[in-house]
């Protein structure tokens, strides 16, 4: 199991309209070392749309965690680099035509990771066959602020929350339900910017209310509020990236 080397600089919350779901970001260590983790060094390099499946998980029991590039329902456009628009379909599921694969990932202290197609400038997305109550993940290498953004759903394809990357790096990001349900089945994640070199995902952890702590926090109903906060890459900006996939 590979451990991350970001380093929290704060945490933040946002409301959620949806599902009557509140979202809040954790901050570092809130998962136990009972929390499930993915860091793609389980299978093979370029294993296109991985899928894990775990038993036992605490309070979820077996879940399968599948990566795709889209939702269906949702339009990836773009050629050298691809987005996401467009609402997913009800209930959420995955359009595995648009692929995902496992690389190398020279920006990244803990390589392999997942990039989206093309290599680091397409969207990623996952799934879990069961919702859950918490997720993390870490993403980047980021040569940009605001430019890649992450956006959470429910089972039914409503959107629970969204935010962008708030740090130059690899930045972590995690967020739960704040009344420990478990809401989350899928995350979208993808550039809405001018992001120079792309990005990837590694270090997954996903669990219910039982292996995370929650931030005691109330979010005021009805609003949409994003505290951006980021965690900052071990790898200095200054020291350009060199990628090999």
């Amino acid at each position: 199991m590979k451990k991350s080397l970001a380093v929290a600089v704060g945490c933040a919350l946002f409301a959620a309209t949806s599902a009557g779901a509140q979202l809040v970001r954790l901050g570092p260590g809130a998962f136990t070392p009972a929390a499930t983790t993915i860091t793609f060094s389980e299978q093979p390099l370029n294993t296109v749309n991985p899928v894990y499946t775990f038993s036992g998980v605490p309070d979820l029991g077996n879940v399968t965690v599948s990566f795709a590039g889209a939702f269906n329902g949702q339009t990836v456009t773009g050629g050298g680099v691809r987005t996401l628009s467009g609402t997913p379909t009800n209930p959420l599921s995955l359009n595995t035509s648009v692929i995902t694969k496992i690389v190398n990932d020279g920006a990244n202290p803990t390589s392999p990771v997942l990039s989206g197609d093309p290599t680091f400038n397409g969207p990623i997305v996952m799934f879990f066959s069961q919702p859950v109550a918490a997720v993390a993940l870490d993403g980047g290498f980021f040569d940009a602020v605001g430019a890649t953004s992450i956006t959470g759903f429910d089972a039914l394809g409503n959107v629970l929350g969204s935010f962008t990357n708030s740090a130059l790096g690899i930045e972590n990001y995690g967020f739960a339900d704040a009344s420990g349900n478990n809401v989350i089945s899928g995350l979208a994640f993808y550039i809405t910017g001018n992001e120079p070199a792309g990005f990837a995902i590694d270090n997954v952890q996903f669990g219910s209310a039982s292996v995370v702590i929650i931030p005691n926090v109330t979010p005021e109903p009805g609003t949409i509020t994003l505290f951006a906060t980021g965690l900052v890459g071990v790898a200095a900006f200054a020291r350009r990236r060199r990628r090999k996939a």
